[in-house]
């Protein structure tokens, strides 16, 4: 077996820990919590007692106020004070009374359901964050999915009930979970682990391996071509192959290349990308909370993470702490082409302003973009995957897809394993389950009891039609 990896440095992909003077920070803050007792179980088994658990807390940012999340009622009346609290309650009851009939988006399907005025304080700015879409652009059918479950009521008894009572009727909420693990080292010891078994036990791991040509033909073997930092192609010959590649690049490497209606399919695949600003800041308690999303349209900022609260060992000593401000762009706008220098000015800033660390405190800091960090899912995204998967397995049966990009699914860490899994053991044929059917429910405002159907695809944001 052998793994190409196209960092020359690190493995991981996006769940890779990146080091900068001796602070460690990951590209998005992964929680290690799953529903799937076997990934619980591996993690268990690769990292043992370096697995540690942490006690959630996250507060989303309005208006120059923090608020707990998940919601508490008592903070959120607080917060928002009786006189916004009674219109949030009035427009509630407006909504209810008076709904818009047949909501074609989201903001009219969000505001039927919890109010116009709970709609842009909880939902509408962070959603425009991270997906760059207007949300009356974003289909009432995606809103349906992402928010499945959750209703006024259940927001109501999670924020009110003690929390021994609140699983009496079901599930908790995958968000609503108070308790996650987290490796000591950050996600990419996980996979640091991982790379070390594969090579002791006689298989090849080769970092700097960018692919740029995968050759096939029916009945044999596939041939893979990947390129070195020198410039120089390796050949790989393999019986099966399996791509992580993001979907349209990897339909776009094939030799011969596929049809046009394939080509043109994976052509309009697109992609939401992400950057990290790392700033470092003197001080070890600059926030209680392991992430706080920022939902205040006056900033940039759409998510911040503290390392340190994650696992004290993130950091790299006592008197210093590293912040993560997460952007949401697309590759080739403003901020994905703006200088490293811009970008720990604007973290700097907005860190400022949002009332966490004066820019004196901030001492130094790194830059980080993730290109093709989410699938973007347009009205069309399930036809087009559907249409090139069965391109796929119909004239190149061993080439399998795993992971979000190679899927174009927006699965979470533990569902990315699993269809890995699924994969490893169609190819070994001790199992046929079918990769595509591993859940993927959404990573917030979204749970799954039990009895609910297992989607072959995500529900995601479209726009409207």
């Amino acid at each position: 077996m052998t793994v190409l990896e196209a960092d020359p440095e690190l493995v991981g992909g996006i769940a890779r820990t990146v080091e900068y003077h001796g602070h460690r920070f990951d590209i998005g803050g992964h929680r290690f919590f799953s529903k799937n007792e076997e990934i619980e179980a591996l993690w268990t088994e690769l990292l043992g007692d370096e697995m540690l658990v942490r006690p959630r807390l996250s507060r989303i940012y309005y208006r120059r106020r923090y608020f707990a999340y998940p919601l508490r009622a008592m903070d959120a009346f607080v917060g928002l004070g009786p006189i916004e609290t009674a219109r949030c309650l009035w427009s509630y009851l407006g909504s209810r009374l008076h709904p818009v009939p047949q909501p074609q988006n989201l903001e009219q399907w969000v505001s039927n359901k919890f109010g116009r005025r709970l709609f842009e304080i909880f939902f509408k700015t962070y959603t425009e964050k991270v997906w760059g879409i207007p949300t009356s652009e974003l289909s009432a059918d995606w809103a349906a999915q992402r928010i499945k479950g959750l209703s006024m009521g259940e927001v109501v008894r999670n924020a009110i009930l003690p929390r021994r009572l609140r699983g009496l009727r079901g599930e908790l909420p995958k968000t609503l979970i108070d308790h996650f693990r987290y490796p000591r080292l950050g996600p990419g010891q996980l996979w640091d682990e991982v790379t070390a078994r594969v090579r002791g036990a006689g298989h090849e791991v080769q970092l700097d391996r960018r692919v740029i040509e995968v050759r096939h033909a029916p009945g044999a073997p596939i041939e893979v071509l990947s390129r070195d930092a020198e410039g120089r192609t390796h050949r790989h010959a393999a019986t099966h192959a399996v791509s992580t590649v993001a979907l349209r690049d990897l339909i776009q490497m094939l030799r011969p290349a596929p049809p046009a209606a394939i080509l043109e399919a994976a052509e309009h695949l697109g992609y939401r990308d992400f950057l990290t600003v790392a700033l470092i800041v003197r001080g070890d308690r600059i926030f209680p909370d392991h992430w706080i999303y920022v939902h205040d349209p006056g900033v940039k900022v759409g998510r911040l993470q503290n390392f340190r609260n994650w696992s004290p060992s993130m950091a790299a000593d006592d008197e210093t702490t590293a912040l993560g401000l997460e952007y949401f762009c697309f590759e080739g706008d403003g901020l994905w082409t703006a200088s490293d220098a811009e970008l720990l000015e604007l973290g700097a800033r907005e860190l400022q302003e949002l009332g966490l660390a004066p820019t004196q405190d901030v001492i130094d800091g790194t830059v980080v973009r993730q290109a093709k960090a989410y699938p973007v899912y347009d009205d069309g995204y399930l036809a087009r995957v559907a249409l090139i998967r069965a391109w796929l397995e119909q004239n190149i049966p061993n080439l399998h897809l795993c992971g979000r990009n190679g899927m174009h699914k927006y699965n979470n860490q533990d569902h990315s394993m699993m269809t890995a899994l699924i994969v490893a053991r169609r190819i070994a044929g001790v199992s046929d389950r079918d990769p595509w059917r591993v859940n993927t429910d959404a990573e917030y405002n979204e749970f799954r009891r039990d009895g609910d159907p297992d989607l072959t695809g995500r529900q995601v944001p479209n726009r409207k039609r």
